[in-house]
């Protein structure tokens, strides 16, 4: 794709990823979200969409059952993203996509699964300032007026049904970005935002690469050949599992992994480095 930018070696890669421009205020503030994939071939396919055919059909019930299954003061709002936000949290399938403010959170992800390490990776780069600018008035004026760089639950929590958001702008497809509710301590570390579209069914990698959108967009292509070194240098900046998903999950995720055989699959014997001997 035309949006891709390849780097020929690590430092070209650290180079792209942080290829951040001087703000009014000389400030180095990058105005893109992250995403980090293991196969540059996947797209940007919501939870829901990985569904099948159904989803559509499916996401009203999801959402309704899971609020209905929730135990006595589990759902603290009844504000449409914060629901939202909360089932993507617990795993339920939604129509938010996961990004993050963090470069090297999004290539931790690109780099979590070594099943993916023999093909090239990617991290998709949204300008979330772009994207506010082709937003529906309605709604653009209270990002706007707020002064903020992306929404709050609190900011849209007129919007109570999937139904009164998708009515915003029913003649034109647009994306929002806003951040979830510090729910626990994994959101807080990975630096997370969420995007929706006004329909479960609208395709974001298609709408940001139709031409009007061009500036929207950029992907960064993670070549197989330096993922190793991208994934061990990851860790050497304490950007894995342990951090992410604070907790034993994530600290038993993290051990496992580093444990692994990592590029010498025939190796006879895994001798870890210090400090983790």
């Amino acid at each position: 794709m035309d949006i891709d930018l390849v780097p020929a070696n690590f430092l070209e890669f650290q180079e792209m990823l942080y290829d951040i421009a001087l703000t009014k205020h000389n400030r180095f503030r990058s105005n893109f979200v992250f995403r980090g994939v293991g196969d540059k071939c996947w797209g940007l396919e919501t939870s829901l969409q990985r569904m099948g055919s159904h989803a559509a059909s499916i996401e009203r019930p999801l959402l309704r059952n899971f609020l209905k299954y929730a135990g006595p003061g589990e759902i603290a709002s009844d504000a449409l993203l914060y629901r939202l936000a909360l089932a993507q949290h617990h795993g339920l399938p939604t129509r938010v996509l996961d990004w993050t403010t963090a470069p090297k959170v999004a290539a931790h992800f690109a780099l979590s699964n070594e099943n993916h390490f023999g093909v090239d990776g990617a991290i998709w780069c949204i300008d979330v300032a772009s994207a506010r600018r082709v937003l529906p008035p309605t709604i653009h004026t209270i990002l706007a007026a707020e002064d903020a760089f992306v929404f709050s639950v609190e900011m849209l929590e007129k919007y109570k049904t999937l139904a009164s958001f998708d009515e915003i702008d029913p003649k034109n497809d647009f994306v929002l970005f806003f951040e979830p509710p510090s729910l626990d301590g994994r959101i807080i570390n990975q630096g997370a935002v969420l995007s929706l579209m006004p329909g479960p069914e609208l395709d974001l990698k298609n709408y940001i690469l139709r031409p009007e959108n061009k500036d929207l967009v950029k992907r960064i292509i993670i070549p197989a050949a330096i993922k190793w070194e991208l994934r061990d240098k990851l860790d050497q900046d304490n950007v894995s599992e342990r951090m992410l998903f604070p907790g034993l999950d994530g600290t038993a995720r993290f051990l496992t992994r580093y444990y692994s055989m990592g590029p010498n699959q025939t190796a006879g014997k895994v001798v870890p480095v210090n400090p983790m001997t």
